[in-house]
């Protein structure tokens, strides 16, 4: 059953802290499950693929190592959190006909990590503008667009490759360019050089099908559309051709720089026996989640620094000391590592976050 009550998404934790656009494309990939009495929604993964299930409906029961049990009713503030966040869990048997809400975890990671990463504080600006034309967008507003970086484009496309510690690089390293109605921005059957943001007008893609027959005009591209960055990854030639129907402005990064960003950044990784060694050194864990994910479930004694805050809040860190830090994949607290490392800091990451460490 699709979701069509967004509220509930604004109830869920750490749902409810995604923008309105994130959500709004959640619902659209998640669906509400009935269970029967007595069946145990855990074992109900058809996808194989990690899961967050929440309860959204009756009571279940949470069966957990040492013989442990909880029950977990709907409604109720625990019922906020996704159930398989609790590595302890084991089993689960609904003690009602129940409903619950199936979320690939990944999926959710991932629009967590760019969400947070769009909402960073001091993220520059790519280009200006004058006062009579629409302000250009910044790095903030290119992240949040749902059509370009869709939670499919991340997740599968090109941009799953682009590790979230270079995100912010990549918006860096474009640069601005005027172009005029007519201009021809890439060729058909050309070498890949670049890939481009449209920041103002609109352009035509059109491709030649039979060379004794005028091109057949494809779509047509408005501000916020991207383009060109399969020939820079695959290496094949330009497919279509790409000119501007107005006068605008775009970004534009080149072929090398776009390489290179799909490379991880250097910086040190550990696995759980190693973190616990430099912890009982003196090392600290630092939870780069949300304080609703921290509260939920953290490595006791760690600190929480969202990724959306570490910025404002590394000046309370101790320059002297090393930071283990960590999320449940590795991916937000990759990039918060980054950021870190790059202020200065003693700055570890735990290698594939909680969710695979070995404990």
């Amino acid at each position: 059953m699709a979701i069509t009550d967004q509220s509930l998404l604004d109830y869920l934790e750490p749902i409810a802290k995604l923008s309105t656009g994130r959500k709004k494309e959640l619902s659209a990939l998640c669906f509400i499950e009935k269970v029967n009495k007595g069946t145990d929604p855990m074992r109900m993964n058809v996808a194989k693929a990690a899961q967050a299930i929440y309860l959204v409906k009756g009571d279940l029961e949470l069966r957990y190592k040492g013989n442990k049990k909880a029950i977990l009713h709907s409604g109720t503030q625990s019922s906020r959190h996704p159930i398989s966040a609790d590595s302890k869990i084991i089993e689960t048997i609904a003690l009602t006909d129940i409903e619950i809400l199936r979320i690939d975890m990944d999926l959710l990671d991932i629009m967590m990590t760019w969400d947070q990463l769009s909402h960073s504080a001091n993220l520059p600006k790519n280009t200006q503008v004058s006062a009579a034309e629409k302000p250009a967008r910044n790095t903030a507003d290119w992240m949040q667009d749902t059509d370009i970086f869709s939670a499919f484009n991340l997740q599968s496309g090109v941009f799953s490759r682009l590790p979230v510690a270079n995100v912010e690089e990549m918006f860096k390293r474009m640069t601005s360019i005027s172009v005029t109605a007519g201009q021809v921005i890439i060729q058909q059957g050309g070498v890949g050089d670049y890939y481009y943001l449209i920041q103002r007008g609109s352009a035509m893609v059109s491709r030649v099908v039979d060379v004794s027959q005028p091109s057949v005009m494809l779509a047509e591209l408005n501000e916020g559309s991207a383009f060109g960055e399969e020939a820079l990854v695959s290496g094949i030639k330009r497919n279509a051709t790409v000119t501007m129907k107005t006068d605008g402005e775009l970004l534009r990064l080149n072929k090398k720089d776009f390489v290179e960003l799909l490379k991880e950044p250097l910086i040190s990784q550990i696995n759980m026996t190693e973190a616990k060694a430099k912890i009982a050194s003196g090392a600290v864990w630092v939870d780069v989640r949300l304080p609703s994910e921290y509260i939920h479930d953290h490595i006791k004694q760690a600190i929480n620094m969202p990724l959306n805050e570490v910025r404002q809040l590394a000046s309370t860190l101790d320059t002297n000391k090393e930071y283990i830090l960590y999320c449940q994949t590795g991916r937000r607290s990759s990039a918060a590592t980054f950021v870190l490392v790059q202020g200065g800091f003693k700055a570890i990451l735990l290698k594939g976050g909680t969710r695979t460490a070995v404990n």
